[in-house]
């Protein structure tokens, strides 16, 4: 899923903002394992509510960001090779990997889960096994790789409405006024509020059915995904979509990022002043998380829009550490839960703190997943996959002495 070329050139900071959004994914869900109360596959009992701050943020705005970028670089690749060859890559890039890794991911879920359960309650090995609840289009378990299934689905809806659009404004009138719109959105500085009116709308819609603590609600289980989630990330595919389409704007929103940052830390912190930073499990209830919810609504905007101008203001360059930071992204998201999962369980009699153990879990993910990125994946057969064939750095230095 690396970042494609336009005009000989590389978006090299929108590269290194969705590595490192998918690379924050591995401390997201470490964190669950020390957080109270328990809400996670393999819990601790060393806990640390600072652990729970920090899950708070990140939840905030990780994926829209993600979704953010991912609706540039989907129009990106339909200008460039047009909706059949874009088709064939998607399936080759996201169907692909989803249908291939969700079997041995979820496998190792359950595994994890049962050994979780029978380390914290040991006489539940002497009863019999519940069976497993049925497999149904509203249970099914798409796990962390829930994003590539929406991912199939944004797209299924996006290109067929970029030709309804061409169809029906093939003066383009109706595109540029959208444009000018949304140009004024941008350069105005209230971008966070307009673009978070839908998902705003639809928490107003829906309060009794919004765990609002715990933000957007994962669409990790069902193969109709909750409204919620289709219009937080679809609402950021439209966007990165729009952005690609008036490329200029990454200048103006390259100005605008220290505003856009510190704005994002006065709305998170807002948040977790009025609600606190002990995870909740109520639902929300207006007017009393009215406000709560359009500062939310208003933090995630912000984080996306600042982290994308910090990165636009210094990190469009060429950078070997973040593109391979890039590279390696997605094949680190696809095989971390596994792993940080059996790091959490090997863990759990370790007399350290939480921030210990998180540590480590955190690090020692990451290096297991990089290392077999290098070793097993970066050249092989999946990395073509995953990111496109790669040629390893020797061989590629002699096949261009002989050009």
């Amino acid at each position: 899923m690396s970042a494609e070329y336009t005009n000989g050139g590389r978006y090299h900071a929108l590269d290194a903002v969705r590595g490192g959004a998918l690379f924050l994914g591995v401390a997201l869900h470490t964190t669950l394992g020390y957080m109270a109360p328990h809400i996670w596959i393999v819990n601790d009992t060393a806990v640390e509510p600072g652990l729970g701050v920090m899950f708070f943020t990140i939840h905030m705005f990780r994926m829209s960001l993600f979704f953010l970028l991912a609706g540039f670089f989907a129009r990106l690749l339909y200008q460039r090779y047009g909706a059949k060859a874009f088709a064939m890559n998607r399936l080759k890039r996201i169907a692909m990997p989803l249908a291939v890794f969700w079997t041995p991911v979820l496998a190792i879920i359950i595994t994890l889960l049962i050994m979780a359960a029978l380390k914290a309650n040991p006489e539940l090995a002497s009863k019999p096994a519940a069976p497993p609840p049925p497999l149904t289009a509203e249970t099914f378990p798409l796990t962390h790789l829930w994003f590539l299934y929406v991912l199939l689905i944004l797209y299924a809806v996006f290109v067929p409405l970029r030709g309804l659009f061409a169809f029906i404004d093939r003066g383009g009138s109706l595109r540029r006024a959208v444009d000018v719109v949304f140009g004024l959105a941008i350069k105005s500085g209230l971008s966070p509020l307009v673009f978070g009116l839908p998902l705003f709308l639809i928490l107003m819609a829906q309060p009794q059915t919004w765990m609002y603590w715990f933000g957007i609600p994962t669409p990790d289980k069902g193969l109709a995904p909750n409204v919620v989630a289709l219009v937080a990330f679809g609402s950021a595919f439209g966007v990165g979509w729009l952005l690609h389409r008036n490329v200029g704007l990454l200048e103006t929103i390259k100005k605008q990022w220290l505003t856009g940052i510190v704005s994002a830390i006065g709305f998170t912190a807002y948040c977790l002043w009025s609600e606190g930073i002990v995870p909740k499990f109520d639902m929300a209830s207006y007017p009393a998380q009215m406000l709560y919810a359009a500062a939310y609504v208003s933090g995630i905007w912000a984080w996306c829009l600042g982290l994308t101008g910090l990165a636009l203001r210094f990190w469009d360059r060429p950078n070997p550490f973040w593109r391979y930071v890039a590279d390696s992204s997605y094949w680190v998201y696809i095989v971390h839960l596994p792993l940080l999962l059996v790091l959490q369980y090997l863990a759990l009699d370790l007399d350290w703190p939480a921030e210990a153990k998180f540590s480590l879990v955190v690090i020692g993910t990451i290096f297991i997943s990089l290392a077999t990125y290098q070793l097993l994946v970066r050249y092989s057969f999946i990395g073509t996959i995953l990111n496109g064939k790669r040629m390893k750095p020797a061989r590629a230095k002699l096949k261009a002495q002989t050009i």
